[in-house]
């Protein structure tokens, strides 16, 4: 009889009991980007129905909105001039009464090599489209997690990534999650970096096609139409669970929507 224990991580506490809303950093709002902030408002309008303090959202982009960027993306033409970051904020806000906020400017150190001044939340989610922006993530990320204080500890990073037809998302923990004693599961404390986990995967993608991309897997000129929505739907899935279920067995997923495969990755 096989008794090995299912492995499973627990949800950080703070985020099923919180006193304020959680704090998450939003990186990028392009094809993935503007579609997940879609997707936390309904997770947001969800949790605050079910008495939880909801999430309190920063969107950090420096790109503008051009014609390039219609249909794929969630612009209007009316919006074409406008960043990226300001146009869907304002559309939130507006849509929701939240009182989300836009960065217009990358998520990057400065040149002194200090860390944006907003960079603590609680959760950061990454849809950037190159593997050294990720890196860069990264560092500030273990970087600021080194300074103790209370307000805003960052817990979680939540990456997603694609190239034309494939994709992934992968969940991290910000150092190890206070985990409780059980007897029924084999609990994870720490999930790893998708850069360290998958380091040397994005430099090789990036490597052999230097396409803009934000993929593991080959890079290729263009994005197919729904790639995007369908990585927002299932890595936003796997962050509502979190919420939900306070715990998981899976850290994320490999995805190909050309033959309609997916291949779930357990936290062990």
């Amino acid at each position: 009889m096989n008794t090995a224990k299912t492995a499973v991580h627990f949800t950080d506490n703070y985020l099923l009991n919180p006193t304020n809303p959680i704090s998450v950093n939003l990186i990028g709002a392009g094809g993935t980007g503007s579609k997940v902030l879609t997707a936390l408002m309904e997770i947001n309008e969800s949790l605050i129905a079910l008495g939880h303090a909801g999430l309190q959202v920063r969107l950090w982009d420096d790109d503008v909105i051009t014609s390039a960027n219609l249909g794929r993306q969630r612009f209007a033409e009316s919006e074409t001039g406008l960043y990226k970051s300001v146009a869907l904020i304002n559309r939130c806000n507006r849509w929701a009464g939240t009182n989300w906020k836009a960065e217009t400017r990358k998520f990057e150190k400065d040149n002194f090599g200090r860390p944006p001044e907003k960079a603590r939340a609680i959760i950061t989610i990454t849809c950037v489209d190159n593997v050294q922006a990720r890196f860069g993530v990264a560092e500030i990320l273990k970087e600021i997690s080194y300074r103790r204080h209370y307000q805003d500890e960052p817990k979680y990073w939540l990456d997603f990534g694609n190239s034309q037809d494939t994709g992934q998302v992968i969940l991290s923990t910000i150092g190890k999650i206070k985990q409780p004693n059980s007897e029924k599961y084999q609990t994870v404390a720490s999930l790893p970096f998708v850069t360290d986990e998958f380091g040397e995967l994005l430099k090789q993608s990036e490597q052999e096609d230097n396409t803009p991309s934000c993929s593991l897997a080959e890079a290729l000129e263009h994005q197919d139409l729904f790639i995007n929505s369908s990585l927002t739907q299932m890595g936003c899935s796997l962050l509502w669970n979190l919420f939900r279920r306070g715990m998981t067995e899976y850290k994320g997923f490999f995805h190909n929507l050309k033959d309609f495969r997916t291949h779930p990755i357990k936290v062990a």
